[in-house]
């Protein structure tokens, strides 16, 4: 699961941000503001479709604050309405022809890097790269059960499907995975030299 989440909150600034104060609510902002982003980021890829994602959860959970019972930690309520305002963007056909724009997002150069270091960011792009290449719903699934740890279940409710859904999309995603892994793997094996003994 991903811990950014679990972070807490004193009492006294969750019950101020409830009765409104801004300083409060700006301190709820920064301790989940870039789990909500990165959350938003992994479901959507496109940076600024994530931004409208942190924009909207923010905006429904300052409205919603007044009536937080502390059922649960304010953390896992937050990232619970990240992911439906996440699944929101993803069922809108404005959304989803936004999302086939070209990202203007660079990447930026890598050259002053230490090789070991550079490797290790060329694997994470590299991955990044693979999980944007799954289609939509099964990227979702993969972020939500293996990164997020909700159960297939849960995310047959979120998503309005059946469990047996959630565990077919993820079973696909592993097989192509693997199938970009051991082409990757392949890759780098015919770009390795031979050395004569």
């Amino acid at each position: 699961m991903n811990d950014s989440f679990n972070q807490p909150v004193e009492a006294d600034t969750l019950a101020r941000a409830c009765a409104g104060e801004r300083a409060a609510q700006a301190r709820l902002y920064e301790c989940f503001g870039m789990a909500v982003y990165t959350l938003a980021r992994r479901l959507l890829v496109k940076p600024e479709l994530a931004e409208d994602a942190l924009q909207d959860t923010f905006v429904e959970v300052m409205r919603g604050l007044p009536g937080f019972r502390g059922e649960a930690p304010v953390g896992m309520w937050i990232r619970r309405i990240a992911v439906n305002r996440c699944l929101m963007h993803l069922r809108s056909p404005w959304q989803r022809y936004r999302a086939s724009l070209p990202s203007e997002d660079h990447m930026p150069a890598s050259h002053a890097m230490q090789a070991d270091e550079s490797n290790a960011w060329q694997d994470i792009l590299d991955l990044e790269r693979a999980l944007e290449e799954l289609p939509t719903l099964t990227r979702t699934v993969v972020w939500l059960h293996d990164v997020e740890g909700y159960t297939h279940e849960e995310i047959a409710l979120f998503m309005c499907t059946t469990p047996s859904f959630s565990k077919s999309q993820l079973a696909r995603a592993y097989t192509r995975l693997k199938h970009w892994a051991d082409l990757e793997a392949g890759a780098k094996q015919l770009c390795t030299p031979v050395l004569n003994n």
